[in-house]
């Protein structure tokens, strides 16, 4: 489960981000904070893996707080000030959405957040969160450990993504699935296919063989093999 913490000062803030977690299987709220100093003393005390942070906050502006914190969870910036978006940055908070924000950019901030390779803060345990990416599969958000795909197949209107345990067919195009998967561990190989290197049992020619199944290597991504291989 990711636990996270809403810290904002507006109600309606709290129940937006909230309804959107819902959607999520894998998303537990700890806490409903008011003010940075509620927050403040709610970490103190317990561990969660996510903030959804405001900034305009009365007491503590969202920034502050989070220097004061000597280990920091991940943090998703919700505000309406896109002015502050650099300072954030430095800051290494993982996404800045504009209020308002749609549930697609919601998502889309969830994804980058746990697709990424950096752990999360040393107060938690690493394996508490694995990496992770959540795709929308008919009216559901299926979670899906990037470690376990093995490779990405175009048909159609839809995007079959094989893992180690199953296959699971998304209604989006390979190219906007292989967006947002981390660039560092999926390789190209085809118009219709995408694999990770890390599964590739063996390249014969022009294919390469994951598990029992044989994929081609296309004309136009073979110097994509011949990096890989180097």
């Amino acid at each position: 489960m990711i636990k996270y913490l809403i810290i904002d000062d507006e109600y309606i803030a709290h129940d937006i981000i909230k309804d959107y977690c819902d959607l999520l299987p894998t998303m537990q709220l700890m806490k409903n904070c008011y003010d940075a100093l509620e927050a403040f003393d709610y970490l103190s005390k317990h561990d969660v893996d996510l903030i959804f942070l405001d900034l305009n906050m009365p007491k503590l502006k969202g920034f502050d707080f989070l220097k004061t914190l000597t280990k920091s969870p991940k943090v998703i910036v919700t505000t309406a000030y896109k002015e502050y978006a650099l300072e954030g940055y430095e800051l290494n908070i993982s996404d800045y959405l504009l209020k308002p924000f749609g549930f697609e950019r919601f998502l889309k901030a969830v994804n980058k957040t746990f697709s990424q390779s950096a752990s999360f803060a040393t107060n938690v345990p690493t394996n508490t969160v694995s990496n992770r990416i959540f795709f929308q599969s008919n009216k559901k958000y299926i979670q899906v450990e990037i470690d376990k795909i093995q490779y990405l197949e175009a048909s159609g209107n839809y995007t079959n993504i094989h893992t180690t345990e199953e296959t699971i067919s998304i209604r989006d195009k390979i190219s906007n699935l292989v967006e947002i998967l981390p660039k560092e561990e999926f390789l190209q190989v085809h118009k219709s296919f995408a694999v990770s290197p890390k599964h590739i049992k063996s390249i014969e020619g022009n294919q390469i063989f994951i598990s029992d199944n044989c994929i081609p290597i296309g004309k136009m991504y073979k110097m994509n093999i011949v990096q890989l291989l180097k």
